[in-house]
């Protein structure tokens, strides 16, 4: 795919692409791969394994001494005994010395954008000048009926708004097919597009930069029936599938509903992976000598209706809203044709084309080397993700603005702008 960015400069473009001595500025992005829950290449690794590989990057990548990172921010959503210590240890076994600060965090499917957010925030206030915003999933350990409560509280169910809240995502996803017209044949047809996006630029080698190898440690069954341990270097996404076509998909049986259009490849992959995003203040950056991949702009958050959820990116991005929250566009001046391309998580076919529709987007300069759907989706990983892959990006095509984005389970909405300096 080629993506041609904007050449044109507006006042609001020019004032984010001019450099401040206190702009947040991102030293490096690094992530994992992201492999199939269950059946890929980290089934038997650790959450905390993944993080301290890419906590570890992250700083080591650009000769930064780790005494000099003030806090860290981790995004993780389905954490055993609550997150905190598993990420602490993640962070100590990477080298950071105890010294420094760690909190998890968890907002849901923007979990790891959320964590950068507080991280660029808080060197913005001036309470540090070095941080790492990460976030880290296993689906394989964390996933199923089991990271759920057995029972809430009636009172509180007794609101229908809250009530919603339980709705399973698939269902969500239907409300959204059902309410707004996206047909299963636009659904196969963007999923679709995704597969093939991505199984390209596997292929050409163009996630190599973004992704950290790493060794793992599977268990597989010989041919006895007994499990032994074997060794691999994970260093690709698994669940990039070449081949797929709208015809090929339009083959599955609904997944959610007898009726419905959400199936297993138009809806995002279950998925373990992990990223990491070092930020910094920019007059700090360069006095060390770091160098500057990108800056961090500005993020905002959005609640919708939690019954359709999946419209959280047409809220959270655009310029002009009825409501009282600030958009990413409207906060910064921006329109969508300042915007070279979009990194909208694929949560499900559904909700992207929808939101893609209603922000009137080209459908090209959107995940310009697939998204979820085809990628997977590690949930408190993901928001960290697309930062890596859209400073990837930005740098192979020579872009320079960029928007993240992403629905968030419970009907909320997260977005992001960033700037490339690459």
């Amino acid at each position: 795919m080629s993506l041609q960015p904007s050449t044109s400069v507006s006042p609001a473009k020019a004032k984010i692409l001019t450099k401040r001595p206190d702009d947040v500025v991102i030293v490096s992005a690094v992530r994992t791969a992201i492999t199939k829950a269950r059946k890929g290449g980290f089934k038997d690794t650790y959450p905390e394994h993944l993080l301290s590989h890419v906590l570890r990057a992250a700083y080591a990548s650009v000769n930064l001494d780790p005494k000099l990172i003030d806090d860290i921010s981790v995004g993780n959503v389905l954490p055993p005994g609550g997150g905190a210590n598993a990420a602490r240890m993640a962070a100590l076994h990477a080298g950071i010395p105890e010294t420094t600060s760690l909190n998890t965090v968890n907002r849901q499917c923007s979990s790891g954008l959320t964590s950068v957010n507080q991280i660029a925030n808080q060197i913005k206030a001036g309470e540090i000048n070095i941080g790492i915003g990460a976030g880290v999933e296993s689906m394989t350990m964390g996933y199923g009926p089991s990271s759920m409560p057995s029972s809430f509280s009636p009172e509180v169910l007794t609101n229908p708004l809250a009530e919603e809240c339980l709705l399973p995502m698939g269902l969500t996803s239907e409300a959204v097919a059902n309410d707004f017209s996206v047909s299963r044949a636009d659904q196969d047809a963007f999923a679709a597009a995704s597969f093939q996006k991505a199984s390209a630029a596997q292929k050409a080698g163009k996630f190599k930069a973004e992704i950290l190898p790493v060794k793992a440690t599977i268990l597989v069954k010989n041919k006895n029936g007994d499990e032994e341990e074997k060794e691999l270097i994970v260093d690709a996404d698994d669940g990039i599938r070449d081949g797929v076509t709208k015809e090929s998909l339009a083959k599955l049986k609904p997944a959610f509903a007898k009726d419905g259009t959400t199936h297993a490849g138009n809806a995002s992959q279950v998925s373990d992976g992990a990223a990491a995003v070092l930020l910094a203040r920019r007059d700090v950056a360069e006095r060390l000598g770091l160098p500057i991949k990108g800056k961090f702009v500005f993020a905002a958050t959005i609640g919708v209706p939690p019954r359709i959820m999946g419209v959280g990116p047409a809220y959270a991005i655009p310029k002009a809203r009825s409501c009282g929250a600030v958009s990413v566009l409207e906060k910064t001046g921006l329109t969508k044709d300042d915007v070279d391309f979009f990194e909208i998580n694929e949560a499900f076919a559904s909700q992207a084309v929808y939101s893609v529709r209603v922000l009137g987007i080209p459908f090209e300069k959107v995940n310009v080397h697939g998204g979820a759907i085809a990628i997977g989706h590690p949930l408190g990983c993901t928001g960290a993700r697309q930062i890596a892959t859209g400073l990837n990006i930005a740098k192979q095509y020579g872009a320079r603005v960029f928007v993240t984005s992403m629905c968030i389970g419970s009907g909320m909405g997260m977005a992001a702008v960033f700037v490339s300096e690459q």
